[in-house]
């Protein structure tokens, strides 16, 4: 299995397939041509691709071995990657594991950051091999290649059906298109899906004991935003009016780290919530003061209710502006400008973008036409500015006068999953208890996938929430359309290579466990999910 691996995942990454490039849009029919040449699959396996939505020119890549009974197991991941711009002049090697090596270590020679200098050590030891997507995640579909071809060389019981999905690295467009299709291609191949396997990446910067493992479960992840209307004013008279920019700046100091909303893992610490943009509204230089400004959070979730995110923010938001007033208020008295800042506001209006909806909806019943036409100019844009820009579009609507602040999401929303059947987690302890005898690797388990990924659209999630969501989301209906039902709802696990800096010129993942390790425990779980009931 070890030359295997190796071999096709120095495939994989040879050809790009950067998100939202023309080579993303060819990558599923090649693979597919690939998985057709390869003598390894047994006598028989069926190889097809599907689009991810009508006219999208994206492919899934699916690879059908079969076996005896109905019983099948998934192994999936995704295909793209992020881009390789940030190698610089070292672009052209990005997908040539061998030559970059040289190349990194010759331009790591004299750097004396500790980054580079572990790096450096992690590739002279002949252990680590960069990349851009070796990593993250071609490493790991090769690895569940392999170990579909070590199971294809005898009969065996069971089916095993792979695939490979774009987009992780943007919208999970390909995992939701796949989740929602999976009952159906059950059907249709007269499959009965068992279990699930994901094969993203872990990072871990020591000796790979935190690398090492099986999550199962993963993270769930909501996007709030906030689009903050001001009272714009000629900057010499700025007591007169109220900075939209400043109460957007007292927001995100408020919800930064904010304990408020990061979740636990019962014991565990969770992920701080964090601002990932602020803007202004202006679209270029004059001296009046901005009149709106929009922000949005990466909050994690793990076993909160996603729904309680937008209360919860909400609860803060007032907090910042009645802090933030009473802080502009004192500086004017301390200046002696009290009288200027006489039409400060003693409180700023927080809603929500469902409750501000229906509120122009029900004396404006033009404005869904206008919103929809907001959303297709703005197909363009990622889901962020399009939720925006169609704030910004019902704000106009309502006929309302600044100051205001409307809360909403503005992304996919990512549930998050678990394996709830004890039978099924017996099992999984058992594969990792017999591991190091079995396989020379020491794994542990965890029950939450660090990061957000396509388990969310694949594993076993409360989808009733969804609906709640969406009521927040203005650009659901246009780029999201996930409804109860659209989720897989198999119970998925996360098992997949280990490395460090992902994302990152100095990506490299551990040869020895990715190439020769991996693709034995893979078979091994694999063989014992496609036994754990009848087939």
């Amino acid at each position: 299995m070890e030359t295997l691996c190796r071999d096709l995942a120095l495939a994989l990454v040879a050809r790009p397939s950067v998100t939202g490039t023309p080579d993303e849009e060819s990558f599923g029919p090649w693979l597919a041509d690939l998985l057709r040449a390869q003598t390894c699959f047994g006598p028989a396996p069926e190889v097809w691709t599907f689009p991810v939505a009508q006219g999208d020119r994206r492919q899934v890549a699916a690879l059908l071995l079969r076996g005896k009974g109905a019983r099948t197991v998934v192994l999936t991941g995704h295909y793209d990657t992020v881009t390789v711009a940030d190698y610089g002049d070292l672009a052209p090697l990005a997908c040539q594991p061998e030559a970059l090596r040289e190349a990194l270590l010759a331009r790591l020679r004299g750097a004396q950051d500790p980054a580079s200098q572990r790096a450096r050590a992690d590739m002279e030891s002949g252990e680590f091999l960069p990349g851009r997507g070796l990593l993250d995640m071609k490493g790991g579909l090769a690895a569940g290649l392999a170990a579909m071809a070590k199971i294809a060389e005898a009969p065996f019981d069971g089916n095993l059906l792979f695939l490979a999905v774009p987009d992780e690295e943007n919208a999970s467009a390909g995992a939701r298109a796949a989740a929602a299709r999976l009952g159906d291609l059950a059907a249709a191949h007269g499959l009965e899906i068992a279990a699930a396997i994901n094969l993203d990446a872990i990072a871990d910067d020591g000796d790979g004991s935190a690398g090492r493992v099986l999550a199962t479960g993963t993270v769930g992840k909501v996007l709030p935003t906030a689009f903050v209307v001001g009272r714009p004013v000629h900057s010499g008279f700025a007591l007169r009016g109220l900075n939209a920019a400043a109460l957007a700046g007292a927001i995100a100091a408020r919800l930064e780290w904010a304990p408020e909303l990061t979740d636990d893992t019962g014991g565990a610490a969770g992920t701080a919530a964090s601002l990932l943009s602020m803007k202004d509204g202006k679209g270029g230089y004059d001296v009046t003061t901005p009149g709106t400004a929009f922000l949005f959070w990466n909050v994690l979730l793990h076993r909160r209710d996603p729904a309680e995110v937008l209360p919860a923010v909400e609860a803060l938001v007032r907090e910042a502006l009645r802090d933030c007033l009473a802080a502009l208020a004192g500086r004017a008295a301390q200046s002696g400008l009290a009288a200027d800042a006489a039409g400060l506001e003693a409180e700023v209006p927080v809603l929500t973008w469902g409750a501000l909806l229906a509120e122009v909806s029900a004396r404006d019943p033009g404005v869904a036409a206008h919103l929809e036409q907001v959303a297709a100019a703005s197909a363009g844009a990622d889901l962020p500015e399009r939720c925006r820009r169609m704030t910004a579009a019902l704000w106009q609507r309502s006929g309302r006068m600044g100051p205001a602040v409307v809360l909403g999401l503005g992304s996919i929303p990512y549930l998050a999953t678990e394996v709830g059947d004890p039978a099924l987690l017996r099992l999984l302890r058992d594969f990792l208890a017999e591991a190091p005898a079995r396989h020379g690797a020491a794994l542990t388990e965890t029950p939450y996938f660090a990061g957000i990924s396509d388990m969310s659209f694949f594993g076993q999630a409360d989808d009733r929430v969804l609906d709640a969501l969406a009521a927040e989301t203005p650009a659901w209906a246009q780029a999201v359309r996930l409804a109860p039902g659209a989720l897989a709802q198999v119970p998925t696990v996360n098992l997949g290579p280990w490395g460090r800096d992902y994302h990152n010129p100095l990506e490299r993942a551990h040869a020895g466990y990715l190439f020769r390790q991996l693709p034995a425990l893979l078979e091994d779980l694999t063989r014992r999910l496609l036994a754990a009931g009848p087939a």
